[in-house]
């Protein structure tokens, strides 16, 4: 049957090779399990239909049975009444009824033995159908959260990136404004006092350390 054998290609297929030879995994497992769903439906259609012929072929191997017991009673009737030729067409009768409900039987038990494997496909099915789902919600659920740490790792980044440019921002101000400062205490260098001398002594110092730092701040990273 065609339809067993594209479930039997389905329930081999092997999810771990198709996921590690897929571009995209999760649209891959997204058609898989349209594809069983829509082989289960089939299925299910074709388990229902067989069981429905079981019914049937079982009413009808009873009719033949019931009319072989008929006739038999009708062929005894016959002997009793010595109506010979009665009872040897009721025999006849008989005897074509048994045929007929052993050919019944017979297909009884095949219809039976194809309804079992049709069941235990719809049943490897469905276990198969529910494994793929998993792995699918599964994957969908591993695909956001990377993509969530990809967009904080970025964002993390920027903040890093804009925190540093803000810093070098501030640290410029502060050594315009110490040079400033220094180029007016310069002009008024021929009437300074001892504590001025040590002041622009210590301003000198100031922007060292801040030319320092901002060297530092500019310095490649590791």
């Amino acid at each position: 049957m065609a339809l067993l054998e594209r479930v039997g290609t389905l329930l081999r297929a092997n999810l771990n090779d198709l996921i590690e030879k897929a571009e995209d995994p999760e649209k891959l497992l997204k058609q898989l399990v349209l594809d069983m769903e829509n082989q289960l439906m089939q299925v299910k259609t074709q388990v229902a239909i067989a069981i429905a012929d079981q019914h049937v072929l079982d009413k009808k191997r009873k009719e033949h049975e019931d009319a072989v017991a008929e006739w038999k009673r009708k062929a005894e009737l016959a002997v009793k009444k010595s109506a010979d030729d009665l009872a040897r067409g009721a025999l006849e009768r008989s005897l074509s009824s048994e045929q007929m409900a052993k050919g019944f039987a017979q297909q009884l038990e095949d219809q039976k033995a194809e309804a079992e494997t049709l069941k235990n496909a719809l049943r490897k099915l469905e276990q198969k159908l529910q494994e793929t789902r998993s792995r699918c919600e599964m994957m969908i659920a591993q695909h956001r959260r990377a993509r969530v740490v990809g967009n904080a790792h970025n964002a993390q980044q920027a903040v890093e990136r804009k925190d540093h440019a803000a810093s070098l921002t501030k640290m410029r101000g502060r050594i315009v404004g110490a040079e400033a400062a220094n180029a007016a205490t310069s002009e008024l260098m021929s009437g300074e006092s001892l504590e001025d001398k040590f002041a622009v002594l210590e301003r000198e110092e100031q922007i060292d350390a801040l030319l320092k730092d901002l060297k530092e701040l500019h310095a490649p990273r590791a």
